[in-house]
């Protein structure tokens, strides 16, 4: 009993100490959040933007576990708002009186929430079809709305930045999860958009059932050594035509981002973002990107 004890309160410990880390990082990137109902400053969410012949397609931002449509996309949606992009993002996953912090409600739920987006974003622009922009869960989900609820003849890109594709041990708290009886289950009953994401669940298993892209999209993935969050971070990577898998030192070898910076504020992963959007026109990124990507 003493060792179960043990084991419940480093659980605990964990917990409070990633919920700590990723809110502290949040809130680094958070500006304050707007009123219901209003629209979101800074050129994105403008339902007024039609696509131009440049950029003939709206990119629709998803942002990533704990994230919101806006604190996730700060930085990254006016980068490409300058760029001639009619850009778009969405809440989801949220959990009833849990403000701001989205993503926690079950994954194919939150496709759902995804799939009726994109069909607004297109009648609204009229746009045959989107790009998505995801970041962590906001990567890998896209992926269950592509292979499970017929979205792929509506999306032309996904590009994904430290996505949690095929699971997680988060650095090591799910093998603890999975030592104590009914933990991942209790967990689960509380925020299953966490314990959906957890290497080996029933989730996972479903989602990675079939091949990891489909026909008609290109798919491109960026990731971090220093990924504290997705691990091992190669999980990260998708196989399949179509597939771009990027290591974002070895583009920048210097480049510390880990988890939470890759998908808000790096610019070299702003610029293969923007290569992936714009593969014509592509330039390849560096350490240089950092100022003039």
């Amino acid at each position: 009993m003493s060792g179960m004890r043990r084991l419940f309160r480093a659980l605990g410990a964990y917990l409070a100490a990633l919920a700590l880390v990723l809110t502290a990082g949040a809130a680094a990137t958070a500006a304050p959040a707007p009123a219901a109902g209003r629209t979101v400053s800074s050129g994105w969410n403008d339902y007024s933007c039609r696509p131009s012949p440049a950029h003939p397609r709206p990119v629709v931002l998803v942002h990533g576990t704990l994230g919101n449509s806006v604190d996730n996309w700060l930085f990254l949606a006016p980068y490409l708002v300058n760029r001639g992009y009619c850009v778009f993002s969405l809440d989801y996953g949220q959990l009833p009186g849990v403000p701001l912090f989205n993503g926690l409600g079950p994954v194919a739920k939150s496709a759902e929430q995804l799939s009726a987006y994109v069909d607004r974003v297109r009648a609204t622009t009229g746009a045959d079809k989107v790009d998505l922009v995801g970041h962590s869960q906001g990567g890998m989900m896209p992926r269950y709305y592509l292979n499970f609820l017929g979205g792929g003849p509506k999306v032309n890109s996904l590009t994904a930045l430290a996505p949690s594709s095929h699971g997680t041990t988060l650095s090591g708290l799910t093998r603890l999860m999975d030592k104590i009886p009914g933990a991942r289950e209790a967990i689960h009953g509380v925020t299953p958009g966490l314990t959906d994401q957890a290497l080996g669940s029933a989730f996972l298993k479903k989602l990675n059932s079939r091949p990891d892209t489909v026909p008609g999209v290109r798919y491109t993935v960026v990731a971090t050594r220093y990924d504290e969050v997705v691990t091992p971070w190669r999980t990260s990577f998708l196989s399949g035509p179509n597939v771009r898998n990027i290591l974002l030192q070895e583009r920048c070898a210097v480049d510390v981002s880990e988890h939470l910076a890759i998908g808000t504020v790096d610019r070299v992963a702003f610029h293969e973002v923007a290569n992936a959007l714009d593969p014509a026109y592509a330039t390849p990124s560096s350490c240089a990107s950092m100022v003039t990507g």
